[in-house]
């Protein structure tokens, strides 16, 4: 036979699929019909697997038996999406525990930061809230997650990410552990500081202190001072409390303009960070399950099977709702070894059909689904 008649046989074998796949796709029409009336659950993971053995098993050789496999698992897959679609128009979804508000009730709260009066995260609050708000700091990111579980703070500021550090481990696991969410964020511009008691000279420095991440993004320029001994602090402001309080000319911090300014430091070299478009996104927390009714950014995670394929079914999910996902993330299982929650951020409103249909899906076919914010 020529290509041409070999791919009139292709056309008409696949005429034949895109027929048998419509008037299967009408059977799952009537499978979530039956669904609806009974409460009974979508996914059904111990079919699907009896399904794939017996269509495995009429094929004639390894080949066509993987190949089958992953046909049907895209074909159910397909037929779950529609019964979710179903569910979803008929309202049979529930309504999600997260209550629509206009705006964030911020005029009598109270909010918490981390670090001290001069960290970068205490300007990312003031650019958020108005720098004419009840406001106090705590030690640690852990003592304002507490803060704002217990109730003595209403909201929190946290940093998330860094543009050139990457994301701070310690607030993705915490958003976990605790019942606490997302309702809003802010950006701003990083610029790093070399700072020391008024009348220090470049000559008389041996130590510097800073936190972690800002020695690391400050790299370039610690290596030209390959004699300074460096020293990690929780915060940056905590650095410039102790250069403040140490009365030691051979000490100096790298922090913000702003903590120099508080705490009576003398800057002298601003930009000590190697790269200049250096950004850090912050994350205002709360105890309560509200979102802004325009708010356009969702936060979820989810733990997955350890086995081939199992992330792939979980983000088609936001293929098919024609979702925008803009952020994944990976964190470690404690105990599990191997084995990993994800962190998606994506474009979505919770009142959005196509955003509760893809969440359906997710909580009824991922472990552990949980909304972390809408902002």
């Amino acid at each position: 036979m020529d290509l041409l008649e070999l791919r009139k046989q292709i056309d008409a074998i696949d005429k034949n699929i895109v027929s048998l796949y419509e008037e299967r796709m009408e059977i799952s029409k009537q499978v979530a019909e039956y669904k609806i009336e009974t409460g009974k659950k979508v996914f059904d993971k111990e079919r699907e697997e009896q399904k794939i053995a017996a269509v495995k098993a009429m094929t004639h050789n390894d080949f066509n038996s993987h190949g089958v496999e992953e046909l049907f698992e895209q074909i159910m897959s397909m037929s779950r999406k529609l019964q979710y679609q179903m569910l979803t128009e008929r309202g049979s979804l529930g309504r999600l525990p997260f209550i629509g508000v206009d705006k964030l009730e911020t005029k009598k709260a109270r909010v918490v930061f981390p670090g001290a009066e001069g960290a970068y995260t205490q300007a990312a609050m003031q650019e958020f809230f108005g720098e004419e708000i009840n406001s106090f700091h705590v030690e640690t990111f852990r003592d304002a997650m507490v803060a704002i579980d217990e109730g003595s703070a209403d909201f929190a500021v946290l940093p998330i990410e860094n543009s050139t550090a990457g994301i701070v481990n310690e607030i993705y696991d915490m958003l976990v552990e605790f019942e606490n969410y997302i309702v809003g964020e802010q950006i701003i511009q990083i610029e790093h500081c070399l700072m020391a008691l008024p009348g220090t000279k470049m000559e008389d420095i041996k130590t510097v202190y800073s936190h972690p991440q800002s020695l690391m993004q400050s790299a370039g320029y610690l290596r030209e001072h390959s004699n300074w001994q460096q020293i990690s602090m929780k915060n940056n402001a905590f650095a410039a409390i102790k250069v403040a309080e140490g009365n030691d000319r051979t000490q100096a911090a790298i922090a913000s303009e702003y903590a120099a300014q508080t705490y009576g430091l003398e800057v002298l070299e601003k930009g000590v960070n190697d790269l200049k478009n250096n950004s850090t996104r912050f994350i205002v927390v709360t105890n309560q399950k509200i979102f802004k009714k325009d708010a356009n950014k969702i936060s979820i995670c989810f733990e997955i099977d350890n086995e081939s394929g199992a992330l792939y079914q979980m983000l088609s999910h936001f293929i098919y709702n024609n979702l925008n996902m803009n952020k994944i993330e990976s964190r470690p299982l404690e105990g599990r070894t191997w084995e990993y929650r994800f962190f998606i951020d994506f474009d979505g409103n919770l009142a959005d059909s196509a955003v509760k249909n893809a969440l359906r899906g997710l909580r009824d076919e991922a472990r552990n689904m949980k909304i972390l914010g809408n902002y």
